[in-house]
């Protein structure tokens, strides 16, 4: 099959290339920056170069964006360019050169304001029907361009499936507070308790929405990693995360404790990825107990594919007070 990988230069897209390859399929390779995974420099925002690496192709895997990190050094205007415009021009192409399929590479960034309940409410139990409420412009233009997949589903037929994934990067927190109170692996971790993923497991979940798209139509699916809580430990999560672990993951405390980590004391979210499970079939190998089990037997918090990809940034410089500036 011939597939367009764009954003192919990036953490997600070097994987879905590797991934694509190894199964001999055709892949097209888009994006700004050059690299050993892209096949054609360009920009999604330009409806000639998209037009022209759509030639031919069966899939699209849509990955390319301006992310989080941006937000506080591009223009919004460069948000609804890339993230909007750049995702209509895909759409648009995909139907006039008869794509079979469009996969939509989204984040659960889009909940936004929904993910923090109130203070003194229980954790928010976060699933596909949770109505998102984007708090900046990459949320927003990361929903507006789930909603122009759907359209294009409705009125066109285009199969079309969009995953929204949770943390994946291997860069160190954007918080301050984090990054000072616990080392890398120790926070990472902690998240793949309720709001990170590992990046084969992204690819695993890219590669089922391809083989899936055209029965299923369109859908939406949270991409996390599966949680060991369930909707009885909200409540206590908010107030006393480490008791509710205990009872759960009980091996953890012995692997903290060798290494001097600490859970956070409390959690605010739990992303739930069953739709995923049940739908797609997926089967997301990196969760929490397993890379408990990971570690005791010697290894390390991310998987083999994480590590080669490694850390690639998101700016050209660096900042004196963080991985990336907040705005």
């Amino acid at each position: 099959m011939k597939i367009l990988v764009t954003g192919s230069t990036g953490h997600l897209g070097e994987a879905l290339i590797r991934a694509l390859r190894a199964l001999d399929h055709e892949v097209v390779g888009l994006d700004l920056a050059p690299s050993a995974f892209t096949t054609e420099i360009g920009s999604i925002a330009d409806r000639a170069c998209v037009s022209r690496c759509m030639r031919g192709v069966e899939a699209v895997l849509h990955a390319a964006t301006l992310h989080k990190p941006h937000v506080a050094t591009h223009s919004r205007q460069d948000f609804v360019d890339t993230n909007i415009s750049g995702t209509l021009n895909l759409l648009e192409e995909a139907v006039a050169q008869h794509v079979r399929c469009f996969v939509f590479t989204s984040t659960t960034s889009v909940f936004g304001d929904a993910l923090v309940p109130p203070q003194g409410a229980p954790a928010a139990w976060v699933t596909e029907e949770v109505t998102p409420i984007p708090k900046n412009i990459y949320g927003a233009t990361k929903a507006a361009a789930e909603d122009l997949c759907q359209l294009f589903h409705r009125n066109h037929g285009l199969a079309v499936i969009v995953l929204r994934t949770s943390r994946f990067f291997p860069e160190d927190d954007d918080n301050e507070a984090v990054r000072s109170a616990y080392p890398g692996d120790n926070a990472k971790l902690n998240e793949y308790l309720h709001r990170r993923v590992d990046i084969e497991d992204v690819v695993g979940a890219h590669r089922l929405a391809l083989e899936r798209a055209r029965t299923i139509g369109f859908r939406k699916y949270i991409v996390s990693a599966t949680t060991p809580f369930e909707k009885e430990d909200l409540a206590e999560l908010r107030l006393d995360a480490p008791s509710v672990l205990k009872r759960r993951v009980p091996d953890y405390e012995g692997v903290y404790a060798r290494r001097q980590w600490r859970m956070f004391p409390s959690i605010d979210r739990v992303y739930v990825n069953a739709r995923a499970r049940d739908e797609l079939g997926w089967r997301p190998k990196h969760d929490f107990a397993a890379i408990v089990a990971r570690l005791k037997a010697g290894g390390e918090v991310t998987s083999e594919l994480a590590t080669i990809i490694g850390r690639k940034g998101y700016h050209a410089r660096s900042f004196a007070d963080g991985p990336y500036p907040v705005e």
